[in-house]
């Protein structure tokens, strides 16, 4: 299930492009990672990703589940979170899952998730324990 959340970020982020720029040059990536992104994600994990790294799926997927690790948490947020309270973090920063601003992405990854079939990640009934 994570994967598949992951991907539809992708598909609304970067149309799945590794190469993406975006936010008149802020965002790198099929995430649309921003530089201090990468830093909250390697002050988290312990790790030294640099913003070009946003460039390898690979590593901008370890970046964003670092970044979630510390942000989309039960005891963080209050509850078990749930894809919308992950995309809307990935969107609006670790406050993002209770901002309204939030809501339009929120619409199109949930778009994307019910286009590749993955009806309970889109509404709410699958939770994740990070």
């Amino acid at each position: 299930m994570w994967i598949k959340l992951i991907l539809a970020i992708i598909a609304v982020e970067s149309g799945s492009d590794n190469n993406a720029i975006g936010d008149n040059g802020k965002a790198y990536g099929c995430l649309q990672i921003w530089s201090v992104y990468v830093e909250d994600a390697n002050q988290f994990a312990g790790t030294s990703y640099t913003h070009l790294d946003a460039f390898d799926r690979e590593k901008s997927i370890a970046m964003f589940t670092a970044y979630m690790s510390r942000y989309a948490t039960e005891k963080r947020i209050g509850h078990t979170p749930t894809a919308e309270d992950i995309a809307r973090i990935h969107n609006g920063g670790p406050n993002g899952y209770r901002k309204v601003a939030t809501d339009a992405y929120w619409a199109k990854v949930k778009a994307e998730l019910h286009r590749m079939g993955e009806h309970d990640l889109a509404d709410g009934k699958v939770g994740f324990d990070l």
